[in-house]
Parts: structure tokens; sequence; C-alpha cells
């Protein structure tokens, strides 16, 4: 479907928005500038956001003392001035009134009472100790949302422990992705070059909803260059403002799609044989597989039409290198489906067939900086664990600085792990279903939780740390990759508000010395931050100051990159995907649910305001939810009407799992036999009184699966039904 974007009314009606506000007697200028000078002294301070896992540079103004303002960084390349919705929202939080304030422990009802942390750390102490008596440091686990600090600290702990049990939030979000993306090219990931690009496919990523400034600025020049922007999704997504074309796709089926694409390109020979010859393995026999792919097979999979499949095939050849199929990230297939790995590995293989791999307007993989190694006396190399991560030997193909953090739940129910902590992580809302979290849980001997304030996964632990907020605290640095390198640095800009909250590295240092392994934390968060930034060239001064530094050229160029597999090419077939037990040659794996008649598939996704459950409970970001209705599930206007249901009515939605009421959206923007559900409502915890109730949570209806070999979530394999509430 070919739209008509209206970006430059949409910029109209925003523009005249700021100017009826900058020419009123009250406008937000005049009230600023009168508020600034009726405060007292006014500081800016530099550090990074929290709303989000791109960390994006910001600048805090304060005055005397407290929060003024925030807005995004000139020289970050993430932010690169620009400060996005959930980055504004999320600076409430040092003064939210649903804060966590001090350590909570549970008692015997059930219930939370202060605890102080002397107590807590002497407690958790002894629990630890009792569970390595008894079953060895494999027994313990923790769960972290990788943030500069907590990953460092979080696996130092459990390292320094004998575990080897440190998982991320991946399998929720982009495992799958990840490492299919791993498994052909030998990088995790790949951006695309849209200063350069003549034609770019999203498959199921919305940059105008998961928002990373930069990202929108790139695509947005990229549109006004004359780029060919496709959108491969069920619902036309916010990023549709900059679309050239829509292609609404059955849920989970976008590798027919995919493979349809590759069949047109190898059996009409439009591929790059120069690309293909020198720097692939495995193209004979995937182009001998790929032959059954006809866009005629594909259009009976995917819904979409076979003549718009050779199409947009012969338009990627023809723009060939100068355009790539975008990397995606949670999205269509992060985690989504049984086929999410090997749809990864098929994105690749089209954008090895259009052999764009680090060409101009193609598909770019980059080099990231690091820390170098510090002094070992004064910082001490914890020993390696003896032991394998847990579920490693099951998940064979799940990237390894990730890990299956589904293998907990496995493990707290089979009793191979009986202590849990959990970072920044709220696992039992949103990383799959939340009942069998919860029962999973409650047979662990110890679940300690590192939060802000009181979340699901808080609500089943034994204790509760609070970490002061992110404008609040300092963490080690942060290296950002790229055609350019840079180190960022998030510190704090206002003094805390809660003195009993403590930072992440002062909270896993106390876990350390209660749990006996404190003699691998001899030092000091400000102390290990400058002794890295010294190994790539700079100081904690001067990070400090600047807020991000520019490190030495990378030396980027453009040209067919070292791709660092097992054979050094880009791979077609793969003999660890063999060993797994699955077909070594990338090709087609179906959707494991298929509804039936009567049934709809559910999608997921983010709205722009909110990040996954964590961000519900602000004030600002919750009334802009509820002002306009934005946990409505959306459901397409030709279903609507053979249903009898219109817009703004209440329906029940009931999968095998759950069943719950919520508002529709009738909308033109979503393929019919598909339910949009956003992924940030439905909060059952007490303690978050404005997200409690509040619309419904997406994971409470899909059934516990996992990917087999990688271990991801498979969050969108469910069949719904639905049907109007009657007053």
């Amino acid at each position: 479907m070919r739209c008509n974007p209206t970006r430059r009314t949409f910029l109209k009606g925003t523009a005249a928005t700021a100017a009826l506000a900058a020419a009123g007697t009250c406008s937000v200028a005049a009230w600023q500038a009168e508020r600034a000078e009726a405060a007292g002294a006014k500081t800016q301070g530099a550090s990074l956001c929290n709303g989000c896992s791109s960390k994006c540079g910001l600048v805090a103004t304060t005055l005397d003392g407290r929060l003024w303002t925030v807005e995004g960084m000139e020289e970050h390349p993430y932010s690169k001035g620009t400060l996005c919705g959930r980055g504004h929202g999320t600076a409430q939080w040092a003064y939210s009134d649903g804060r966590l304030t001090q350590p909570m422990k549970r008692v015997e009802d059930g219930s939370f009472a202060p605890i102080s942390w002397d107590d807590a750390f002497a407690e958790i102490g002894a629990k630890v100790q009792e569970i390595l008596a008894e079953a060895g440091p494999e027994a313990l686990a923790i769960v972290q949302d990788p943030r500069p600090s907590g990953k460092y600290y979080s696996k130092r702990f459990m390292n320094a422990l004998g575990s080897a049990n440190v998982y991320t939030h991946a399998a929720a979000c982009n495992l799958s992705k990840e490492s299919g993306i791993q498994e052909a090219t030998g990088a995790s990931n790949y951006s695309v070059d849209f200063p350069n690009t003549k034609m770019v496919v999203f498959i199921g990523r919305s940059y105008g909803d998961g928002i990373r400034p930069s990202s929108v600025k790139s695509l947005a020049g990229a549109t006004d260059k004359g780029a060919r922007v496709v959108i491969v999704d069920p619902r036309l997504n916010n990023t549709g403002i900059f679309a050239t074309d829509w292609v609404p796709i059955k849920p989970g089926t976008d590798i027919a799609l995919l493979l349809g694409i590759a069949n047109v390109l190898v059996t009409n020979d439009l591929y790059d044989h120069e690309f293909i010859e020198q720097f692939t393995v495995g193209f004979p026999e995937f182009a001998a597989q790929v032959a059954e792919y006809t866009p005629a097979w594909a259009e009976g999979i995917c819904d979409v039409p076979a003549d718009t499949i050779v199409e947009l095939a012969e338009a990627l050849a023809a723009a060939a290198p100068a355009c790539a199929i975008e990397p995606s990230w949670r999205a269509a297939f992060g985690c989504a489906y049984q086929n999410s790995f090997e749809t990864a590995r098929a994105v690749c293989a089209v954008n090895a067939l259009l052999g764009c791999w680090g060409q101009k307007g193609g598909a770019l993989i980059t080099s990231s900086p690091k820390a170098g190694d510090v002094d070992p006396v004064k910082f001490p190399k914890v020993p390696e664990p003896a032991v394998k991560r847990v579920g490693d030997a099951e998940f064979p193909l799940a990237l390894s600085g990730t890990g299956t953090n589904l293998a907990v739940l496995n493990g707290c129910n089979d009793g191979t792990v009986q202590g849990v902590f959990f970072y920044n992580s709220n696992a039992v809302q949103g990383y799959a279903q939340p009942a069998k979290w919860r029962e999973a849980l409650a047979k662990a001997k110890l679940v300690v939780t590192i939060d802000v304030q009181m979340s699901e996964t808080a609500l089943v632990s034994d204790y509760v740390l609070p970490e002061c907020t992110v404008l609040e605290r300092m963490e080690l640095p942060e290296f950002i990759g790229g055609k350019k390198h840079y180190v960022a640095l998030r510190t704090p800009v206002i003094d805390r508000v809660h003195p009993e909250t403590k930072s992440c590295d002062e909270i896993f240092v106390g876990l350390a010395e209660a749990c006996g392994v404190g003699q691998y934390f001899p030092f000091t968060v400000e102390e290990l931050a400058d002794a890295q930034l010294a190994t790539v060239g700079t100081s904690l001064d001067a990070v400090r100051e600047a807020g991000i530094v520019e490190l030495a050229d990378p030396g980027f160029e453009f040209g067919t990159p070292t791709f660092k597999t097992p054979t050094e090419k880009f791979q077609f077939t793969s003999a660890k995907v063999a060993e797994a037990g699955l077909n070594p040659v990338i090709g087609y794996v179906p959707r494991l649910v298929e509804p039936a008649a009567g049934e709809f598939s559910l999608i997921g996704g983010k709205q722009g305001i909110h990040s996954h459950t964590m961000t519900l409970n602000l004030e600002a970001l919750n009334a802009i939810s509820r002002e306009y209705q934005l946990e409505r599930l959306w459901m397409a206007a030709s279903d609507a009407a053979e249903l009898g249901i219109a817009d703004g009515d209440t329906v029940e939605l009931s999968s095998s799992e759950a069943s719950g009421r919520v508002a529709v959206k009738v909308t033109e923007r979503l393929k019919p036999g598909v339910l949009f559900l956003p992924t940030h409502y439905g909060s059952t915890s007490p303690y978050l009184t404005r997200a409690q109730g509040f619309g419904l949570n997406m994971m409470d209806f899909i059934p516990l699966h996992l990917e087999p070999a990688v271990g991801s979530t498979m969050s969108q394999e469910v069949a719904v039904t639905v049907r109007k509430v009657e007053d």
C-alpha cells in the first residue's frame, strides 16, 4: 500500500502550537524567565538519561539545587540536542511520590516493613552463605537490565560468589534478533547508513514509537533526500509519518516475505555476484533451498501479494548497494515468535544478496570502544566461575553476553536456582507469563530486588533495596560506538532527595561485604571510572566536565567489513546452528500458534512516552496516557464493524491464560485479524497508585514458551478472542 505522508502538515501544526505559546502573555518562555529570575542559584550539569536503554546525553538545569529543566545534549550522538518525551518524564523520578525511600523486608503476613541497610545486608548475606553451603554458587543468579554500573557490578558480584548465572532482560527484548545477526555476520547488531541510503525496509520497528532522537532525525533526513521508506508491520505505526509504503503483513510471517524477496533476487539473477562469491559461505545450499520460496508461496503465508514482493525485491536490487533491511529491535522478531532467530538470519541474508554490507547507504557493522586493562592490584580480577551458566547447554544459540533469563524461572521450579537478585528488572510483569514467574520465585529461598519503585517483581521479593534515581547518582563510563567513538558519563546533577537510598555501586559493595567477597571491591566508583577512562586516553575530570568526550578516530571506512564468524565470511549456513539441532541453512520456520476461525493474532509494542512497565506511575506520563486513552486495544475497523464494536466500547480480551476488559480504539491503521495492545499497562502493584489497574498487561495473555535453542519468550505466540461487553 502506497502512503502519502503528511509530515509537513504535522510539523506545521506542532510549530503553530509552539508559536501560540511563545506569543501569549503567559507563555512558557515568559514563565520560565520570571521563575528563574525569582529563584536563586542556577547551575547546569551534564548526565545521561535512563528513560530507556539508549542512555542519551542530557543537560540538567537546577534552581536552588532543585531540578528545573532537562534538555538533550548537543554533542551526544543519540540525543543531538533533543530529549524525547520519556526522557523528560523520567526526570520526575527524583521527586516522585511513588519512589522507594528505604530498604524493605517481607514480613510473615506477606506485607513489607522498613529495615535498616545494615540489617538488610546482614540478613541477605547470611541467606547467601546458607545457599552456598547447601547448593553451591550455581544456585545463585542475577537478572539485570544493563546500565553502565549495573552491568559491571552485578557480574563482578555474582562471579565473586562463584556463580556464572548473570542474565539480562534480553530474552524478553532482542535476544533472538541479536543472536541471529551474530550467527550470520559475527556482530550482534548493525546500523543503516541513512545519509546515503536510497531505500530502507523496516520490519516491525518504529523509530516514532521507540524514540532515540538521532534515529528520528536520521530517518527524516533520508526522507527529505528522497529515500524510499517501507514499513512492514501489521500496524501502521508512528514511523508512518516518514514512510512511502506500508506493507500490512500477517504477524509472525515476516520470514516468508524475506525469503520470497530472496527468491526473486536469486532466481532473477539480481544479486551481487562479487560479494556472494568472495565474502560468503553456504550460498549454493541457500540458493537451492530458496528456490522453493516463491513469491506465490510467500503470499500464501504472509498475506502480502506476490506482485508486491516482486516489486520490493526489484526496487531493492535497483537501489543496491545503497539500501538495506533495517535490523529492528524487539518489535517483530526480537523475541516474539518461534521463528524470530531465523527471521534475523533471513534479514541478514537479503542484505547479503544486495551486497550492501559496509556500503554507502547500506548496512554498516561499526566498532565500539571499551575500557582496557586496569591495575590488577587496585582492581583485583575475579576468578572465573567453575560451573557454566544455567541454561547455556539447553539454549546454545543465545547470545553469550546476555543469556536466557527464563533459565532462572526454570531453575527456581526445579530447585537448581535458590537465590535470585534482580537489578533494574521487572521480570514478573514484563518478561513472560507473570503467574509463572510468581509461582517460580515463591519456591526460591531468597529473592532480592534493587529498584527505584515497588515493582511487581519487588512484591514477590524477600528484600527490596532502594536505588537513588538517575539524576542523583554517578555511574561508570558509557562507551559509544559507530563511525566515531565516544565515552559519556552519568553524574549526579541534584543531591539525593531521600538519604536512605543508595547508588548501584554502594549497594553491590554492601552486598559483597555482607556475603564475604568484599575483597573484590576495594575501590570507589570514581577510582574505577578514572582508571577505565585513562585506558582510552581521557580522565574522569575531563568527561565529568564535558559530559561526553570524543575518543581516537576508529578509522571507519566504507567497504565490505571483516565478518567475525568462525569462517570469517558471511554465513548462509552455520555449523553451530546445525549442532543445536536446527537447519544450518537459512530457511523457513513457521510461527507456533495459528489463530483459528473467530480468533485474532495479538501483537504489542511501545509508545513514545513509555519504556515497558517502568514509567507508567510517573505523574506526567501517566496523565498523558489517561488523557489520550493510550491504554486502549487497537482493532481494525472492518473487524469492529463485523462484531458490532464502536470506538471507545469496552471489550473483553481472552486467551488460554487470561481474560481482561479494556476500551477499544477502532482504526484503519491495523490489518484485519490482528489486535494491538501497548505493552506498558496493567500494573498490579498497589504501591504504584497511578498505574495500578490501568489497562491490560499483554504478558498475562501469552502462554509461556521458549524459542528452541535460543530461549526467548516468544512474546507474541498467542491467539485471542474478543467480545463486546454489554452495559
